[in-house]
């Protein structure tokens, strides 16, 4: 896989794919977590969400960019 991607011209970083795909995959986990109501057993939600979009991030370029 190359380090840059083109883009309309416009060379952009090789995991910029990947962040993009974990964000939209962020937001569906945060709702689902949201409605169920997890967020009321979690010591502080804002730093959990951190970690979870951390970890899926880095899970994720783990796998794909080997």
């Amino acid at each position: 896989m190359p380090r840059e991607i083109e883009f309309f011209s416009l060379l952009v970083p090789g995991l910029l794919p990947i962040l993009v795909a974990c964000a939209v995959l962020f937001v569906a986990v945060d709702l689902a977590l949201a409605r169920l109501g997890l967020y009321r057993f979690v010591w502080h939600p804002g730093l959990f969400r951190v970690a979870l979009f951390a970890a899926l991030f880095s899970g994720a370029s783990l796998l794909l960019r080997q």
